[in-house]
């Protein structure tokens, strides 16, 4: 419909005088934060969670991706980022004695005494007893009992494609989007296949901006430098491809349409299971905790 001049007159007139009544910005109110995967990197998602606690700030929508699932999982039942860093402290306990014993389900187990076993189970680590652990700290099962609306994401085996879940039983969904191949043994659920998440969808922002006036993503795929083997073992070489086949999808897709906020904390030198390392991990992304404060803060007054 075409503006008469008189109108046309009235609505500047408004702009002039009331500029927040007649133009107002885009709305900031329904915030979300994306986790991406990383393994013991992923740790520093804490960080980023304490800066929504610290400003009040209650996401609208939270997606995880493998560690960053079970960070979102933690939170989204109503666990504060600084009680989920005191449960990471009472966890980690040593070097040689951390998250080991909480994935292999027994204390006091050696490195080889689990993984020979696991083998024909298509993984090296039994996560049972970490899955019975988490199930326990939640004191909730299903996704609608959560607190905040969560979606978790997984890969199928034989379809290639995301598998995100947002309804039914927690912990399959969480194992799932956990069970990176060769580590962990894939998971079934119903007729799916599944595994890590990060092979399709390492970082999940795109599943909340939707629903969402402000998104951030959070990247903890990390960085390695080389070390004094310039050839790196099995493990690590594998470990390794899954970052950089991660860091490749991320990066296609943020060509495409990146998030509004985007936090990738410089955390170096840190293999995926070596959780035993999370002061590190805490004060390598202590800067990128800051900046995102200082974002939050200037967008959202």
């Amino acid at each position: 419909m075409n503006l008469t001049r008189r109108q046309f007159v009235t609505a500047l007139g408004c702009a002039a005088l009331f500029p927040t009544a007649c133009s107002r910005g885009p709305r900031r109110d329904r915030v979300g934060i994306a986790l991406g995967g990383g393994g013991a990197r992923g740790l520093a998602h804490v960080l980023m969670l304490e800066v929504l606690d610290e400003l009040g700030i209650k996401p609208y929508r939270i997606a995880g991706t493998s560690i960053g699932a079970i960070i979102g999982v933690l939170y989204a039942a109503g666990k504060s980022g600084r009680e989920i860093r005191a449960l990471i402290d009472q966890l980690t306990v040593s070097e040689n004695e951390s998250w080991i014993d909480a994935l292999s389900g027994e204390s006091g187990l050696r490195w080889l005494d689990f993984l020979l076993p696991e083998l024909r189970r298509g993984g090296l680590l039994n996560p049972d007893g970490f899955i019975a652990f988490l199930d326990e700290t939640l004191g909730v099962e299903r996704f609608d009992q959560l607190k905040i609306p969560l979606q978790v994401v997984a890969t199928d085996f034989w379809s290639r494609e995301a598998a995100v879940f947002d309804s039914g039983l927690l912990m399959p969904a969480v194992q799932a989007s956990m069970a990176l191949p060769g580590v962990f043994a894939p998971v079934t659920i119903g007729d799916r296949l599944l595994v890590d998440g990060g092979l399709v969808n390492p970082v999940p922002y795109d599943l909340i901006q939707q629903d969402c006036d402000l998104t951030i993503a959070v990247d903890v795929i990390g960085l390695r430098t080389p070390g004094e083997d310039p050839i790196p073992s099995y493990l690590e070489a594998t470990f390794e491809a899954f970052q950089i086949l991660q860091s490749t999808v991320l990066k296609e897709k943020m060509r495409h349409r990146p998030p509004d906020i985007y936090i990738r904390p410089e955390i170096r030198d840190v293999r995926v299971l070596e959780f035993y390392k999370f002061e590190a991990i805490f004060q390598q992304a202590q800067p990128q905790k800051d900046r995102l404060k200082r974002q939050l803060e200037k967008l959202l007054g």
